[in-house]
């Protein structure tokens, strides 16, 4: 599935509970269709005791989003928007539909 958001973007989340809540891109996993987002959809995981750690801890990691769940923001108009592909120079380049600046 191609995706339509890199690594860096800033998304804003469309559906689930952090619903409306923007943050920045911090991993993209393509063949799940899923992206990682930085601060949001936090879970909770419990870690067994080892040396490094001998009383054990709960580690607040984010998880995977669905990719359909979320939108790129645009830095030039600041509002989420859909992406259009533009080739100048033979290179493509993602541009905004609202306000067609590059977002690349």
């Amino acid at each position: 599935m191609k995706l339509r958001v890199k690594k860096g973007d800033t998304v804003k989340i469309l559906a689930g509970k952090d619903k409306g809540k923007q943050g920045k891109v911090l991993r993209v996993l393509p063949k799940e269709g899923r992206v990682i987002v930085e601060g949001l959809n936090i879970i909770k995981r419990h870690t067994r005791p080892s040396q490094a750690n001998p009383q054990g801890r709960i580690v607040e990691k984010p998880a995977p989003l669905a990719a359909s769940n979320v939108m790129v923001v645009c830095p030039g108009c600041n509002l989420p928007t859909r992406t259009n592909i533009s080739r100048d120079s033979g290179e493509a380049v993602r541009v905004c539909k609202r306000c067609q600046r590059s977002i690349d």
